[in-house]
């Protein structure tokens, strides 16, 4: 199939060579041309506005839109709706709001344009291994659209959640779990490294041993062993932790159905704590313990 990829960032321009790899024609396009460039030499189709991008596909027009969620996903869409045509499809695959999928769906649906919103999972490995996708949207259009997704994931990485915004739902409900995860890796990592035993550990072999059969195994084991392999105490990074917004947006959905989910949230205020140094609260908890009992604090005074 012939589509067009907007955004080759890290997720961009790898989806768009497994799809070269696959034998689809890629139209790519990118705001600075050294990127669309690149990915000519690999076989791409370059295009250097979104009206060449347009002029460059067939009818149906297939758009897959990968950029940062927000305002750069409205200002291509709020471009492309006035210069393609009704009946083509806009595929937004980046890490999206449900709800901002309804609206922008919405809005396409006054011009009969189809949307489709793709979670996709994967990072940086995903060009060898491939994506799991996340589909949501008309049934209609997700069969139409198959050989593309089947390109992009693995066998059996690829599923229709429903309606407009399923798809990122999923996804966004998938990362919070993926929060709730990496916080316990974390946590008896630490626990490992406190003990007594700590000095006849090796991290990198304890990671690989509980992949292999235990109920804990995972691919962010994998990687964790990867990174001890790496170095061996993790002494070359800080421990700040950034959250991409899913999280959030996971704990916001509990709250609004009331779902109790303890272990996510916690996990996303763990990271937001991994950004402070000497924070408020702390001072204030060490002035209450002197003020009501006469616990010795550690004064900033020298």
């Amino acid at each position: 199939m012939k589509l067009a990829m907007i955004g080759l960032g890290r997720m961009g321009m790898n989806m768009a060579k497994r799809l070269l790899k696959g034998s689809h024609q890629v139209v790519a396009y990118n705001r600075s041309p050294e990127k669309t460039d690149q990915l000519v030499k690999q076989g791409a189709i370059g295009a250097y506005a979104l009206s060449e991008v347009v002029e460059k596909l067939p009818f149906p027009r297939i758009i897959w839109i990968m950029l940062p969620a927000g305002g750069a996903i409205d200002d291509h869409i709020d471009q492309l709706k006035d210069i393609i045509s009704p009946g083509d499809i806009i595929l937004d695959g980046g890490n999206t709001y449900y709800k901002d999928d309804i609206r922008r769906s919405d809005v396409l649906k006054a011009k009969d344009i189809r949307f489709m919103d793709v979670g996709v999972s994967g990072g940086v490995w995903g060009l060898e291994i491939g994506y799991c996708l996340m589909v949501g949207g008309e049934e209609e259009t997700y069969r139409e659209l198959e050989p593309i997704f089947a390109t992009l994931a693995p066998k059996e990485g690829y599923l229709y959640c429903g309606p407009t915004g399923a798809g990122h739902f999923v996804k966004m409900v998938h990362n919070g779990i993926e929060y709730g995860m990496m916080q316990a890796y974390g946590e008896g990592f630490e626990i490992l490294e406190a003990s007594d035993y700590a000095d006849s550990f090796n991290y990198a072999n304890i990671a690989h041993l509980w992949n292999q059969g235990s109920v804990i195994r995972s691919w962010l084991l994998e990687l964790a062993e990867d990174a001890f392999k790496k170095n061996a105490k993790l002494d070359d990074i800080k421990g700040y932790v950034e959250d991409s917004g899913e999280g959030r947006w996971t704990i916001e959905q509990a709250l609004e159905t009331g779902v109790p989910a303890p272990v996510i949230t916690l996990a996303l205020m763990r990271r937001f704590r991994s950004r402070q140094q000497d924070p408020f609260t702390d001072r204030v908890l060490a002035a209450l313990r002197r003020e009501f009992g006469g616990h010795k604090v550690v004064s900033t005074k020298t």
